[in-house]
């Protein structure tokens, strides 16, 4: 008898794991990657991130005697630029102009990334031709989306006096 009940036992349980999904756990759910999700606003991008490091570029470039570790710092500032671009990519607009959204953000990707390459290179001219590129590639965003911003190299500052509130 006990023969009997234990082949009755294992033919049972040979048929439960031969019929599909009989007594198997349930297939786990592919677990999803977590989504990019766009946290700090545009503008603070801009005024946080981007132009700050255009500024310490800039200084840095003004002098021809840079040390190792300011044409390091340098690098690292233009590399944040093109990072600062891949954020950007995050927030195209809602409305129209998403096309070109993406394209100026490549662009200032692309010439930051270039911008780092000659300053790894601690090739000056390069550098400083690379910084007027990239600044023109901003003011060229910024026209395309009205943003009332000029971003310029290695200009004169102007010193005019701040126009006072009657």
């Amino acid at each position: 008898m006990y023969r009997l009940r234990f082949a009755a036992l294992a033919i049972l349980v040979a048929a439960m794991c031969t019929v599909p999904g009989a007594s198997q756990p349930p297939a786990a759910k592919k677990k999803e990657p977590p989504r990019l999700v766009p946290v700090a606003e545009t503008k603070l991008l801009m005024e946080g991130l981007a132009h700050p490091n255009f500024l310490g570029i800039e200084r840095i470039l003004k002098s021809d005697e840079a040390d190792a570790e300011s044409w390091a710092f340098a690098r690292g500032q233009a590399i944040l630029i093109a990072e600062s671009a891949n954020l950007l990519m995050m927030r195209p607009p809602k409305n129209a102009g998403q096309d070109a959204w993406m394209q100026h953000a490549t662009r200032l990707r692309d010439q930051s990334t270039d911008l780092a390459r000659s300053i790894a290179k601690k090739d000056l001219n390069a550098s400083r031709a690379g910084l007027i590129t990239l600044g023109n590639q901003c003011n060229s965003c910024h026209q395309t989306f009205r943003v009332p911003m000029k971003v310029s190299a290695f200009a004169p500052m102007d010193v005019s006096p701040m126009p006072r509130n009657p």
